[in-house]
């Protein structure tokens, strides 16, 4: 077991570390945003879920120890980075194409099954990002000093997991409120174009960095 002396001063590193992370723009949340707006409340909080789920999926690997494993195999690293980009590449696509039309997804549209797919997209992006895995090992690492059980490490994930939904459920509901909604109608074509250009540079970066090792 970790002292119970340090166990509040590393876990709040860790926490404050998973945060900064999951609060930070980025493409998930950036996803969330325009689900919100887009669609309403509830597909915004499967797609919030299940970029909470792909990134608990990562944590239990780290806590295991697993994900230093794969973090240290070039192929799975590859296979992940090209998986990434290509995927967000095609969120660039769909983002471009609503920005382009002008298409809208009424808010009573979405029932279970469209939940299910938004729910699958938000674990695709986690699950796709081989940052995720880095971030990972280092907040276990901050969290489970020498020492430290499989128990402690697993109770700091499902933290980070609550902290997650939070943050990421915040978005989805702030951002999905009616004067929010309503303000977006009036710039939602820039908003959609600008998260087009963000999926596709994110995209290219991550495939930039998968063939790196290759072009060496």
């Amino acid at each position: 077991m970790i002292s119970p002396h340090a166990v509040p001063v590393d876990l709040l590193l860790a926490y404050s570390s998973y945060l900064l992370g999951a609060a930070s723009p980025g493409p998930s949340n950036l996803a969330i945003m325009s689900a919100a707006m887009h669609a309403g409340p509830r597909p915004a909080l499967m797609l919030a879920l299940g970029v909470v789920c792909g990134s608990l999926f990562w944590g239990c690997l780290a806590a295991l120890g697993l994900s230093a494993v794969l973090a240290d195999s070039a192929m799975a690293l590859l296979a992940i980075k090209m998986a990434g980009g290509l995927y967000l590449f095609w969120l660039a696509y769909r983002s471009g194409r609503t920005a382009i039309a002008g298409l809208r997804v009424p808010a009573g549209m979405p029932g279970g099954e469209a939940g299910r797919k938004m729910f699958l997209r938000g674990a695709a992006m986690r699950l796709t990002n081989p940052k995720a895995i880095f971030v990972w090992l280092s907040i276990v690492a901050l969290a489970m000093p020498a020492g430290g059980s499989l128990r402690d490490g697993l109770w700091m994930v499902a933290g980070c997991g609550a902290i997650g939904l939070l943050v990421f459920g915040g978005y989805a509901a702030v951002f999905s409120l009616p004067r929010v909604r309503e303000g977006f109608l009036r710039v939602s074509r820039l908003f959609d174009g600008a998260l087009s250009v963000s999926f596709a540079y994110a995209g290219w970066r991550m495939l930039a960095s998968a063939l790196k090792p290759a072009q060496a």
